[in-house]
């Protein structure tokens, strides 16, 4: 994996918005063209609304929480008060119509994604991630929403799976916020490698923090084969930025 101190970054987002500002920033975006692919490259994600948008009930969205009892963070909260449609068609809810969530722990998601020999491989990071949900991006990698420790703006990290060559989970964006910006198209995230907005000026600050409150100081972990036990998260606030 490529250092993301080695890559100069910009998100190019124009102002320093997170959480509520960004996504509000999303949904007139997407309210003008609801119509239109999530994913350009992949028109299996579908649009962004599924017809007109159908938020959670004021009275439901004021009492939701995940299973474990974290709150929402406020940049999936806004996104909820506007549109469930999306999230739906991913596996977010009940399919009862309570909006009750239905997170899955990260080796039962990769499971169901990549079946095996891939799923023994991200099992172990279940006990760590036991809150994720499945997001639309990536073809062989996968874009998952992981229920973990908040950052400064309350949100929790968005993380990739990979199967290509090495198997890995990499933090990718510092938040529901900036996931949903960037899917939209409303800023410029640098490339070269998964963890690349590490550096970036706007959500920099907000990687590093969960690269120290979740990842041990690094950025994410690749594992070459099956068994191995806790010490591959080696949680250390020394490791070197970038570093599996």
């Amino acid at each position: 994996m490529t250092d993301p101190s080695e890559r100069p970054a910009t998100s190019g987002s124009g102002a320093p918005e997170h959480g509520v500002p960004l996504v509000e920033r999303v949904i007139a975006s997407i309210s003008a063209a609801p119509a239109r692919p999530v994913l350009n490259y992949a028109p299996w994600a579908g649009t962004w609304l599924d017809g007109p948008p159908t938020p959670v009930p004021d009275d439901v969205l004021a009492t939701m929480a995940f299973p474990s009892g974290r709150p929402l963070p406020p940049g999936l909260r806004r996104w909820l008060a506007y549109d469930t449609s999306l999230l739906t068609r991913f596996g977010w809810f009940t399919p009862d119509g309570s909006h009750r969530l239905t997170p899955r722990p990260l080796g039962v998601l990769a499971a169901a994604e990549y079946g095996e020999p891939w799923a023994t491989l991200y099992h172990p990071f279940s006990t760590r991630f036991t809150e994720c949900f499945l997001l639309p991006g990536g073809s062989d990698s996968r874009r998952v929403f992981a229920v973990a420790e908040p950052d400064e703006t309350g949100e929790y990290p968005v993380l990739a799976l990979d199967i290509d060559d090495l198997p890995c989970v990499e933090l990718m964006y510092p938040g529901f916020d900036a996931y949903l910006a960037d899917t939209a198209g409303l800023v410029t995230m640098p490339g070269g490698s998964y963890p690349a907005l590490a550096t970036d000026a706007t959500y920099g600050p907000r990687m590093r923090t969960h690269a120290r409150r979740t990842f041990g100081g690094g950025y994410g972990w690749t594992f070459p084969e099956a068994p191995f036990d806790d010490s591959v998260f080696a949680d250390s606030d020394s490791r070197t930025p970038g570093t599996r």
